[in-house]
């Protein structure tokens, strides 16, 4: 099996069991484990549902929401645990199942609320534009809804797990050479710079992981709410 997909399951499985742990555990005054899984609900359900799509549409979306959250963050933050040291979200595999969940969602919300002619006029005809405007703007709202969006949520997220696991590499890799491969010589010097290197881009990839987990959450959302309001 493919290393990276024993990561994935591992992530998961992590992921399950501390959710079933909390859940199962629940008591009306939360210990520090409970109220840690309970801020990570109440930050999705608060800072992205309702902050976006408002407390009465948020209701619905805010399942699909925490679970491309807490998934993505999970997944990222295997490529800084020692002895996974690979982001489980650095292949395209997961990002564009995430995207096309998205892309299907607000698809499928727009026509439920609009219908298809009038979800497409409201993206593809904007009001307020000269006419001859749409042929220009028309062909690129179409690339939009149906390319721009998905990919960007998924090209991002793949970019920077990728760029940042290139980079933990590096300044490992380097320290292991200046101060184990070159022992004894004056090379060594070097592996003080390498080693804190490192660990500050090691803290780095930490807030990374968290970022890109919320700016996948945060898009999704905004893409939802865009699908559901009257005009664009």
């Amino acid at each position: 099996m493919d290393r990276l997909w024993i990561i994935r399951i591992i992530a998961t499985i992590v992921l399950l069991s501390i959710f079933l742990i909390a859940a199962r555990r629940a008591k009306v005054v939360p210990g520090r484990f409970q109220a840690g899984v309970e801020y990570i609900l109440d930050f999705v359900r608060v800072q992205v549902g309702e902050e976006i799509l408002g407390k009465d549409n948020a209701k619905r979306f805010v399942p699909m929401l925490t679970t491309i959250f807490v998934t993505i963050l999970a997944f990222n933050l295997t490529g800084i645990i020692p002895g996974l040291n690979l982001a489980a979200t650095s292949r395209i595999g997961v990002p564009l199942l995430l995207a096309l969940w998205v892309f299907v969602t607000y698809w499928a919300v727009g026509i439920r609320k609009h219908g298809l002619g009038g979800y497409l006029k409201a993206n593809l005809f904007p009001p307020g534009v000269p006419w001859p405007i749409y042929f220009i703007l028309t062909p690129i709202e179409l690339l939009q809804i149906l390319i721009i969006r998905p990919g960007s949520l998924m090209v991002r997220l793949v970019a920077n797990m990728v760029a940042g696991h290139i980079m933990l590499v590096l300044c490992f890799a380097a320290t292991q050479f200046f101060l184990i491969d070159s022992a004894g010589s004056g090379l060594m010097v070097f592996g003080a710079l390498t080693l804190p290197a490192g660990i500050f881009m090691t803290l780095f990839e930490l807030l990374v992981a968290f970022l890109q987990a919320y700016i996948f959450a945060l898009l999704a959302a905004v893409y939802i709410n865009m699908s559901l309001e009257e005009e664009h």
